[in-house]
């Protein structure tokens, strides 16, 4: 159930991070609720998930999926560039928070 927790408040962190955006430096009410919303979900659940899961691994796997579904977003409904560099980097960013989690027990 950790892992669930862990990989529920990486989501949420994209939706915070996105939040962020579309607040427009919290002037805009829902935009910024929903910011608020995220990231406190997104905390309790990292740390319902740090009870079991090791700080150091859970930390990385989270802002692992924060960093890098917020790139995605930003590439595919904000404009940002979609060069193969940033592509490598981000299935780096992944092939980094799988290892962690496939090699979490050892």
């Amino acid at each position: 159930m950790a892992w669930i927790h862990l990989a529920v408040a990486g989501l949420l962190e994209i939706v915070f991070a996105y939040g962020l955006k579309t607040a427009q430096g919290m002037t805009r009410l829902w935009p910024s609720v929903l910011t608020i919303v995220a990231a406190a979900a997104s905390l309790y659940l990292l740390s319902r998930a740090l009870r079991t899961i090791p700080i150091g691994t859970g930390y990385a796997v989270w802002t692992g999926i924060g960093a890098a579904g917020t790139a995605l977003v930003g590439m595919l409904w904000l404009g940002e560039p979609r060069t193969v560099a940033r592509l490598v980097c981000i299935a780096l960013i992944l092939v980094g928070v799988i290892g962690l989690r496939v090699f979490a027990s050892e």
